[in-house]
């Protein structure tokens, strides 16, 4: 499945009536507050590995060399419902190699740059005009502007979700992002994209 986020032409769709200032949300129906800023890391996607069976022994899975990361990623299990060894233990400041174990995707993600204390509100929400359903993001206005920095020089690229150590999802950066409203699009049902907003905030 392809993933994407993308801005949106207006705050207040995402955010409620008091749209002006990202982060600042009312609860609606299927949104949810963060609920521990800290389990939450946002991760630059520095490269990928396919699914496959875990081959070669436990590796260093946040260290500099790129070369150890590959072996790490490799050696990694990342079966559904397998736990994390490191189960949120990670360094932020750290590159992390971690997998989407829904997918079995192996990730080398690099240091992180935003964390759920900078997301303000979590929504899923069914959109008439594609006939799908996706997850929309208010950042806070601290969050907001390093969202902004950050999706404004890496279009085209990736970035990971990460709970506990495990990438929740990894969509593609489509546009700079620069209010904070931000929308993953996929083609989710109504309950995948209520799930995925649950796991992000921590719900």
């Amino acid at each position: 499945m392809r993933i994407l986020l993308a801005a949106v032409a207006v705050l207040a769709a995402v955010a409620g009536c008091r749209g002006e200032v990202p982060g600042d949300a009312q609860p609606a129906q299927d949104g949810f507050g963060i609920e521990d800023g800290t389990r939450l890391r946002f991760r630059p996607v520095l490269g990928e590995l396919p699914a496959g069976p875990a081959v070669g022994s436990p590796g260093q899975r946040q260290s500099t060399n790129p070369a150890a990361q590959e072996a790490a990623a490799r050696a990694l299990p990342c079966a559904p419902g397998e736990p994390d060894a490191l189960d949120g233990r990670d360094d932020p400041a750290l590159p992390l190699v971690s997998c989407d174990s829904a997918q079995g995707t192996r990730y080398v993600l690099g240091p992180a740059f935003l964390s759920g204390a900078d997301v303000g509100w979590v929504e899923a929400r069914f959109e008439a005009a594609s006939g799908g359903a996706l997850v929309a993001l208010s950042f806070t206005a601290a969050g907001a502007r390093t969202w902004a920095e950050w999706t404004g020089s890496n279009i085209g690229k990736r970035v990971a979700m990460v709970v506990k150590s495990r990438v929740l999802t990894a969509p593609e950066i489509q546009s700079a992002i620069t209010d904070g409203a931000t929308q993953i699009t996929g083609k989710f049902t109504m309950p995948e994209a209520r799930q995925l907003a649950r796991d992000i905030a921590g719900a």
